[in-house]
């Protein structure tokens, strides 16, 4: 089975070159790039409190550990009475009913023997009292019930600290906060938490072709829509996410925008970062002092790849065409804001499914391949390619649902055998 490298922190970056042409020679591996893009990150260390209906989705940076104990007293878990279980040992058992107890009032005083007390869902367990029987099962004439059947059932009361205890670790950090994690630091008497700085992402698009969504384009431009869609996936997986705006085909726009990306841990641009007459994110970000790692990946779609450091920020190029953009931001943007929070993408989404129709042989670039998944009566999945791979069509991108990843050199795959796929998950 295909599967990324997994992600390590403190690598050394090396081959760093100053210009671009130094990078067209060599084309990296999707692998090797992806443990430059990932060496050196040291995770965030600026920490904030926030509101629990605030916090899906952040990473936690302390520990929750629990203010108190939950349940805080023994607990009733139906309608009924609470009783002494020997005194209902043998039936019909007639008992006086002494006091009530109801979920946020205790009864003050206690049962004894031949005595009972009538109990809501929630309520304490008088003391004295150590079993529930439930209503259905009690006949009932003024101060007097009798227990006419029934076995006493002790899940009926629920343990003084069955849930967690105080000082219990109930939520460890880093991690991200699920519903089910915030539903437990709730209960454990949090009403906010320390969470991690999200890695603040600027977006910047380039070219003189592109208008903003909801502009009618002129002849010669189309709309632009990357940052939309790798904007929504980083936000996803945890980033603040700035769309600074379309840099044009100039060195003056693209540096005015890059000035307005100063404060973001990562810049990443969409678009221009290939050699041609037109592609001057390289450049003009070498002039102002970048650090070029490397720029191209042997990889479709997706190749003209850049990253590069620019003092503390860490520079992103990817491709113009949208599937080569939401491909690569995914591969390289996703792993590197998770690595920013804390929490390495350790379990890579890669299975194998069945090939619908026989592949043909790979060439000198990983190939990703769109196309849909369904479930196999036989179990598994069973994947078929869409027909159209050009990586500027957004429609196939949105209808498939996974990847075939296709190793680079892989050879003919026969319809019916396995192939490694990854989940489409943004």
């Amino acid at each position: 089975m295909v599967s990324l490298v997994p992600i390590r922190r403190h690598f050394v970056i090396v081959a760093r070159c100053n210009t671009m042409a130094d990078k067209t020679k060599t084309a990296l591996t999707v692998e090797e790039a992806l443990v430059r893009v990932l060496g050196d990150v040291i995770p965030l260390s600026d920490f904030e409190n926030v509101g629990l209906m605030t916090a899906r989705g952040r990473v936690l940076a302390a520990p929750v550990t629990a203010r108190h104990t939950q349940p805080p007293f023994n607990a009733s878990a139906m309608d009924g009475y609470a009783v002494r279980a020997c005194d209902v040992a043998a039936l019909p058992a007639t008992l006086t009913v002494v006091g009530e107890a109801a979920a946020g009032r205790a009864f003050g005083g206690g049962v004894d023997v031949g005595q009972a007390a009538r109990i809501f869902t929630g309520a304490p367990v008088p003391a004295g009292a150590d079993a529930i029987v439930i209503q259905e099962n009690v006949a009932r004439v003024g101060p007097q019930i009798t227990v006419v059947s029934g076995a006493v059932d002790p899940e009926h009361v629920r343990p003084l600290g069955g849930d967690f205890r105080l000082g219990a670790l109930l939520v460890a950090p880093e991690q991200k906060l699920t519903a089910r994690a915030l539903l437990l630091a709730a209960a454990g008497g949090y009403g906010t938490v320390v969470v991690r700085r999200r890695p603040r992402v600027a977006l910047i698009a380039t070219g003189d072709e592109l208008v903003l969504p909801g502009t009618m384009p002129a002849q010669s431009q189309i709309v632009c829509s990357n940052p939309y869609g790798v904007g929504a996936m980083l936000e996803a997986f945890g980033a603040e996410v700035t769309f600074v705006g379309i840099a044009k085909d100039t060195r003056e726009s693209l540096a005015a925008l890059l000035d307005q990306a100063h404060g973001a841990d990562v810049v990443i641009t969409l678009g221009g970062a290939s050699v041609g007459d037109h592609d001057l994110v390289g450049p003009v970000l070498q002039d102002r002092g970048m650090a070029l790692d490397f720029w191209k990946i042997a990889m479709r779609p997706g190749k003209p790849l850049m990253f590069g450091r620019l003092g503390a920020q860490r520079i992103l190029g990817l491709p113009g065409n949208p599937v080569s953009s939401m491909i690569t931001a995914r591969l390289f943007a996703v792993p590197l804001v998770l690595a920013l929070l804390g929490i390495p993408e350790s379990a890579q989404p890669w299975q194998q499914a069945v090939t619908a129709v026989a592949l043909t042989a790979n060439g000198a670039r990983a190939h990703y391949m769109r196309a849909t998944a369904v479930g196999s009566p036989h179990g598994g999945l069973v994947v078929t390619p869409v027909d159209n791979q050009d990586s500027s069509l957004i429609t196939p991108l949105a209808t498939a649902n996974v990847l075939i990843v296709r190793p680079i050199g892989a050879p003919v795959v026969v319809k019916g055998a396995l192939v490694p796929v990854m989940a489409l998950d943004f």
